[in-house]
């Protein structure tokens, strides 16, 4: 029996209704599917109390790019909780059955929902928890040696964005759940705000898409997901031979994503130990050079890419389309007020030309976003790598000064320290299962001691669970 999700209670009005000397247990800033998910399942753990502030005023993932039948590169157990409570009432297939749509994803058979389901999930978990707080900006955290605490400032926004109130509260433990931030390359970064000229980023594709689609002659740049989607979306929506579109990309190939069952290994816990464990230089070689692991395209995108473009060769002639991997786009220019040329070079053959375009989409991809300025309280505390970046322990915890009693935890912002796995959502509720563990005395969501077949290291022999224990199973009602 599916459990439906307790009605919550009313949260408080504002930051009057904070009591800060009352220390939370635990802190968490932003609200992405990571803090959701921590949230999810800090919800039943009555002995924590915790609350999550988020500057915008409602759960939000990726709006830009809710393309119609774009689908998530997971599987839907990746939910916010599932792999670390499937009983959980805020699960993917409870969010189905208390819409009234379990039977239609049965029937449909669909081990990868639709992004937009998946986003519409999310917001559905996000409106129903009571320990969420929407319209509140963190401004600063900082340690008081004092009370051996975090203090937390916040400015409480009205529903447009402005300042309403200022906000205090302290805490025991923070979860930094910030995320990440589009990515606008160098050259291209003057542009993005000219008004005459569209130069957008995938993230903002929907919101400019009548005006591409409008628009004589449009290049597309950056050949991951986001990237092959908008291209497919644009090619399927303008005319037999009058296309007029160029896809760029630095990669040398227009590669598939590494999908095999050993290789999505490398999203698992046990390889997230060994990639901890090893030195920072080869940590830091790694996650370049593992780029097809969560860089790559989606095989089904690629094909129905090539199936579009073989589509419009069936009358005779080419689709007026240009696909070209291994370029760099070195500088770019407006042309008047209504053109852009973008300056190329081809790195294999070592030749340079120019290219003009009426429309720029840059799928350019995503970047931490940087926590000096909120962090800037903590910064004698916090320890450093040799690029000074903020060291990260086993347990997704800042590495600060022993005198700092707390724990800042990070959430997908940790790739150099954590790998490629760090922002994949089927370890998002694994994480939040083992930050909970880590601040509560009875390991609320017990974890498996293996996950993968493969083992990653000569050091450590694998861990073999017996067949023969005992296993207690977690019954669907309490």
């Amino acid at each position: 029996m599916t459990r439906t999700p307790p009605t919550p209670p009313t949260p408080p009005d504002g930051p009057s209704q904070e009591r800060p000397e009352a220390p939370r247990d635990l802190v968490g800033i932003g609200i992405g599917p990571s803090n959701l998910s921590l949230a999810a399942l800090a919800h039943p753990l009555t002995g924590l109390d915790a609350v999550f502030y988020e500057q915008r005023p409602g759960f939000d993932w990726h709006p830009g790019l809710l393309i119609d039948g774009t689908t998530l590169q997971v599987p839907f157990l990746a939910d916010l909780v599932t792999l670390a409570d499937p009983t959980s009432p805020w699960s993917f297939l409870n969010y189905l059955k208390a819409r009234g749509r379990l039977y239609p994803f049965y029937f449909a058979e669909r081990f990868r929902i639709h992004r937009a389901e998946y986003a519409a999930y999310c917001r559905w978990v996000g409106d129903s928890l009571p320990a969420l707080r929407f319209g509140h900006q963190v401004d600063a955290v900082r340690w008081n040696p004092e009370r051996d605490l975090f203090e937390v400032d916040f400015t409480q926004l009205d529903t447009d964005g402005e300042a309403e109130a200022l906000g205090r509260t302290y805490t025991r433990n923070i979860a930094l759940g910030v995320g990440t931030a589009p990515h606008v390359p160098e050259p291209m970064r003057p542009l993005v705000d000219a008004p005459a000229v569209p130069v957008i980023h995938a993230a903002d594709y929907l919101d400019h898409r009548e005006r591409l689609l409008k628009a004589e002659h449009v290049t597309v740049i950056g050949s991951g997901q986001s990237g092959a989607e908008v291209f497919l979306d644009l090619l399927r929506h303008r005319p037999a031979g009058r296309e007029k579109l160029h896809w760029l990309s630095r990669t040398q190939a227009f590669a598939p994503m590494e999908y095999s069952k050993l290789g999505l290994e490398h999203f698992t816990p046990d390889y997230t130990r060994y990639f901890h464990a090893l030195p920072e230089p080869e940590r830091d070689r790694l996650v370049p050079a593992q780029w097809q692991l969560h860089k790559g395209i989606d095989a089904d995108t690629i094909a129905a890419i090539h199936d579009e473009l073989y589509r419009r060769t069936l009358h005779g002639g080419w689709p007026d389309a240009v696909l070209t991997p291994g370029v760099l786009v070195r500088t770019a220019g407006r042309i008047a007020t209504t053109r852009i040329e973008l300056h190329l070079e081809h790195v294999q053959q070592a030749s340079r030309s120019r290219l003009t375009t009426d429309a720029v989409v840059l799928a350019t991809g995503y970047r931490e976003r940087p926590l000096g300025a909120l962090l800037a309280g903590l910064d004698p505390y916090m320890r450093r790598d040799s690029s000074a970046r903020p060291r990260i322990d086993e347990h997704h915890r800042l590495v600060l000064d022993p005198a700092v009693t707390g724990a800042v935890h990070v959430q997908n912002g940790e790739s150099h320290t954590h790998g490629v796995g760090a922002p994949d959502l089927g370890l998002t509720a694994w994480r939040s299962a083992s930050i909970l563990n880590s601040l509560t005395d009875n390991d609320p969501y017990p974890l498996p001691s293996r996950t993968a077949f493969t083992t990653f290291g000569l050091t450590q022999q694998p861990r073999i669970p017996s067949a023969r224990q005992s296993r207690m199973l977690t019954p669907l009602i309490d």
